[in-house]
């Protein structure tokens, strides 16, 4: 009988098995959270030596290179319309009318840069780590150096200090205002326009509006990591910490950094009652009682108004927004690459200050600034998908800066500050949907015996 050999089922010894699975490309490493607490966190090490400003466009070249090294990183939905953003800003550097422009220029360009880098490293730290809200513990550092500074500015207003990296820049360079400003330390600002001046707190920053917009950013993270960390001793020195930092920051006296917050709690507040959340609603009700208990200390109402009536602040502002308005309209797609001083104003500021949205207006375009403008509205937009009380919370951040821009200048260490909380609350936000359509994987049945 012949006998009919049975096809093989497995390759002869000695040659390649074709259909073999590839190996898996190995997993890359996982990025520490060390440089964002050095950034963050140590602020008031910062501020001292006067590398506050300078120094963080730095710390952000410590991310990148690490980010960099990691390889294969996530980036953040939306990434491309900022790196839109910056290609045109780029751009614009060939309107620079002066040598002594490119400077000022470069530091800017390095502060979005460097919110473009914090936002990648917090979106992939976020993501890959099973403890999400240990990543925001940073931030809530950053917090308390705004609190501590705070009062500082309001316990010693007067205290000012030639700081290291001031005494190390060349002559020229330290004493050029727009750096005079960064790298010489003080804690508040007084204004003698005022019917009753007063030092209005501003450490660590050189100017108290950047002081409040901080503010306005950091505060909802603060009560999203209550919420996220129940217990723990940092859970309960935020909560304390909550109406000890109303003093410095009602004594700001930034109108627009009340109007932010109002805006943030009234769309919070619209969200909660939607969708019936009581937590939300509750965590509402307490932030506005703290602060309206903080009220009958503290006049705020009054010391607005004084500081309204003696001074020319509403009429400076106007000046120079008509101004931007006149003049964009003869380089409408890539501005003039920086502000400028004239002397067809009423302000002593340059052109293009005063305000986010007027600076990207006038020294990069019109382009730039709708560019500027969708991040935070796209950014708005996916954080608003958060389900959760604390992803509610973080998802009025992109609504309190939109808010901001027209008053407020953000090409500062702010704007790292509202990428780490909008790409915190995206990969949280991620996260949730994922567990809300997560199914069970069906179960193999056995198979029955013969």
């Amino acid at each position: 009988m012949p006998v009919t050999r049975a096809p093989a089922t497995s390759e002869p010894a000695g040659r390649p098995n074709a259909a073999a699975p590839l190996p898996r490309p190995p997993t890359p490493p996982r990025l520490p959270l060390w440089p964002l607490a050095a950034m963050f966190g140590l602020v008031p090490v910062w501020w001292l030596t006067g590398a506050f400003y300078l120094g963080w466009p730095l710390l952000g070249a410590l991310l990148f290179a690490l980010l960099v090294i990691r390889g294969r990183v996530p980036l953040p939905p939306a990434a491309g319309i900022w790196l839109l953003f910056l290609a045109v800003v780029v751009v614009s550097a060939t309107q620079l009318q002066s040598p002594a422009s490119v400077l000022t220029f470069a530091l800017r360009l390095a502060f979005y840069l460097t919110a473009l880098v914090v936002g990648v490293y917090v979106y992939a730290v976020a993501r890959e780590r099973a403890d999400l809200v240990a990543v925001l513990v940073p931030l809530c550092a950053f917090w308390f150096a705004l609190v501590a500074l705070g009062w500082l500015g309001v316990l010693a207003p007067r205290f000012a200090l030639t700081t290291p990296v001031e005494v190390l820049l060349p002559g020229g360079v330290a004493r050029t205002p727009f750096i005079h400003d960064m790298v010489h330390l003080s804690t508040a600002e007084y204004s003698e326009r005022s019917l009753n001046p007063i030092y209005r707190p501003a450490a660590p920053f050189a100017y108290t509006n950047n002081y409040g917009s901080a503010y306005a950013m950091t505060l909802p993270c603060v009560v999203a990591f209550t919420m996220l960390r129940r217990r723990g001793a940092l859970r309960w020195a935020l909560l304390a910490s909550l109406p000890l930092s109303l003093v410095p920051a009602f004594l700001t006296l930034n109108r627009a950094m009340f109007l932010s917050i109002g805006a943030g709690l009234a769309v919070l507040g619209v969200r909660a009652a939607l969708r019936g959340n009581v937590r939300v609603a509750a965590s509402i009700v307490g932030v506005v009682v703290i602060g309206g208990i903080a009220t009958l200390f503290i006049p705020i109402a009054e010391l607005i108004g004084n500081r309204v009536e003696a001074s020319d602040t509403n009429t400076d502002r106007l000046s120079l927004y008509v101004e931007v308005i006149r003049r964009v309209k003869e380089s409408p797609w890539l501005g003039y690459g920086a502000p400028v001083n004239v002397d067809t104003v009423t302000a002593q500021a340059p052109i293009g200050t005063q305000g986010q949205l007027w600076m990207v207006l006038f020294s990069h375009g019109v382009p730039a600034l709708l560019c500027f403008l969708a991040w935070f509205l796209a950014a708005a937009l996916i954080c608003a998908r958060a389900t959760s009380a604390a992803g509610q919370w973080l998802s009025v951040v992109p609504v309190i800066c939109l808010v901001q821009i027209p008053f407020y200048g953000m090409a500062n260490q702010n704007l790292a500050v509202a990428f780490f909380a909008v790409a915190f609350s995206m990969a949280l936000t991620e996260r949730e949907t994922a567990v809300r359509f997560r199914r069970p994987r069906p179960v193999a049945a056995e198979a029955a015996p013969a």
